[in-house]
């Protein structure tokens, strides 16, 4: 991919994340539930923050993602961009880790959605790689927050509750944004012929 098309795919990743850090994901209750209930939306209990990271990776490559997430990261050290605000204090904040891994997962995702075959299932294993970067650095982060500079959240949670709140109950919506975000990789790819 050329340089002016991953500039293109790092803004529009940047411009992704954003505003998918403000939007909550949501599915549908069953369709054979549609007839006596209608169509009910049910929250996913995550944003679709981290279906932007990997979007871009899987469509813009592993420049255009890591690109889009270090200006992210780079913008919300200055201005509230983040899910709890921004500025220069996040760096102590347990969740910052996370902010972190995007760049490494959006690298990840890219680098494989792209070296792998075209492929659905291919997209979803980049895709699946991608998030479970991006906890690796998260709890990688989280582990050096509480053991080693001996703190505690903010909010008084040990490590275990801190993981357990930032990487293992998020983890079935997350998973839920990775199908739809294969599905949508694929879908495009196809329709923009590579």
């Amino acid at each position: 991919m050329s340089a002016p098309h991953e500039l293109v795919w790092a803004l529009i990743g940047l411009l992704l994340t954003i505003g998918g850090t403000f939007l909550e994901a949501f599915v549908t209750n069953p369709p054979w539930d549609w007839s006596s209930q209608g169509i009910q939306p049910i929250s996913l209990g995550v944003t679709c923050q981290i279906g932007a990271v990997l979007l871009v990776g899987c469509l813009g490559g592993k420049n255009a993602g890591v690109l889009s997430q270090i200006a992210y990261v780079v913008l919300g050290l200055i201005l509230p961009v983040f899910d709890q605000g921004g500025g220069l204090d996040y760096v102590i904040k347990p969740m910052f880790g996370y902010l972190l891994g995007f760049i490494a997962g959006a690298w990840v995702c890219g680098f494989l959605a792209f070296r792998l075959p075209l492929r659905l299932e291919s997209l979803g294993f980049s895709c699946l790689c991608g998030l479970f970067t991006i906890h690796i650095y998260g709890i990688g982060y989280l582990t050096i927050f509480h053991l080693i500079l001996n703190m505690t959240s903010r909010d008084g949670l040990s490590l275990m509750d801190t993981m357990l709140k930032y990487s293992i109950y998020p983890l079935p919506g997350q998973l839920a944004i990775v199908c739809a975000v294969t599905v949508v990789a694929y879908t495009l790819r196809h329709l923009l012929f590579y």
